[in-house]
């Protein structure tokens, strides 16, 4: 069984499943590439589509199939989707996070236009590499795979919003419309290390493009590359996530206590350097044969000095 098994609730509009049921519309012909046991086409069922379903995972694929009107049990990178549904014709497929997966997504897609309806959309979701998470994951040096996430150990394929718009354009299929579902760069999966972090980099990398957006969904057809691509829409309000006060004044004394500290070890920094090259100059003097030369010839001369100085007499005041 997958390790995102789900129940979809379309009123909970930041998730990707929800915005997925959302760009399918209502009473379509669905093929749900990466189906699983089909929690994703009980949503669509619900608004009347008829789902058809494409999956590896045959013990999730055996739970699906009641749901379904057809189902193949296969690989992607295998057995092309236009060899499969030979004869079949979709007015929406949705790869939801499945091309993270694949070696060759760009082929899996040329497919699946196969058996697009000339009208017809594909509707896709996949792990925004340049969430903020990862972004200050990277500042401190980290990359550690995890077992679900934005890491998921399983993930081959990385994809900024612009590479995404490109891998499309590269099938022929243009962007017409993209959310991002939102999360606060501390609060992801990912580990960040926010006390080893520069002072002000928690709250510059929050201010950079698409750093709140933890999954890109878009809704693509075929056309020719020529615009723009739309802009990200947030799936809620940046607004909802944002930390609050407490958490951010909190994050940034302890950043500038960071900042304190560096500062004092910069200025102390440089004089405790120049008072050991001194310390080392005098032990190398005083183990000097030099040294031990001259102490012994001017042995006479030093007690002669203090010789006369105790002989002499008393003042009458003394």
């Amino acid at each position: 069984m997958g390790r995102y098994e789900t129940v979809v609730d379309p009123r909970a509009r930041n998730a990707s499943q929800s915005l997925e049921v959302e760009l399918v519309g209502e009473d379509q012909r669905v093929l749900d590439v990466g189906c699983a046991s089909g929690y994703l086409a009980d949503a669509l069922i619900a608004r009347g589509c008829v789902v058809s379903g494409f999956e590896m995972d045959r013990e999730a694929a055996e739970i699906a199939r009641p749901k379904l009107e057809r189902l193949v049990v296969g690989d992607l990178e295998t057995l092309p989707l236009a060899e499969a549904f030979a004869g079949s014709r979709f007015d929406r497929i949705v790869f939801g996070d499945v091309l993270e997966h694949l070696t060759d997504p760009a082929a899996v897609l040329r497919s699946a236009v196969d058996v697009l309806e000339d009208d017809g959309e594909i509707v896709i979701s996949v792990p925004n590499v340049t969430h903020g998470s990862l972004r200050l994951a990277l500042l401190a040096g980290r990359w550690r795979y995890t077992e679900t996430g934005l890491l998921d150990s399983t993930h081959i394929r990385f994809f900024t919003y612009d590479g995404l718009v490109g891998l499309l354009g590269s099938v022929g299929l243009v962007v017409r419309e993209a959310w991002g579902t939102c999360k606060d760069p501390l609060r992801a999966e990912v580990e960040v290390p926010e006390d080893e972090l520069p002072e002000g980099a928690v709250e510059w990398v929050r201010d950079q493009p698409h750093a709140y957006f933890y999954q890109f969904v878009v809704r693509a057809s075929r056309g020719e590359a020529g615009s723009e691509p739309p802009e990200v829409r947030p799936a809620i309000s940046i607004d909802e996530i944002r930390p609050d006060d407490r958490h951010s004044s909190d994050a940034r004394e302890r950043q500038a206590a960071r900042s304190r500290q560096a500062r004092r070890a910069a200025r102390v920094g440089p004089l405790e350097r120049e008072l050991a090259d001194a310390r080392r100059d005098r032990d190398r003097v005083l183990a000097s044969n030099s040294w031990r030369v001259g102490r012994a010839v001017t042995a006479p001369v030093r007690l002669l000095r203090r010789l006369t100085r105790s002989g002499r007499p008393r003042s009458e005041h003394g």
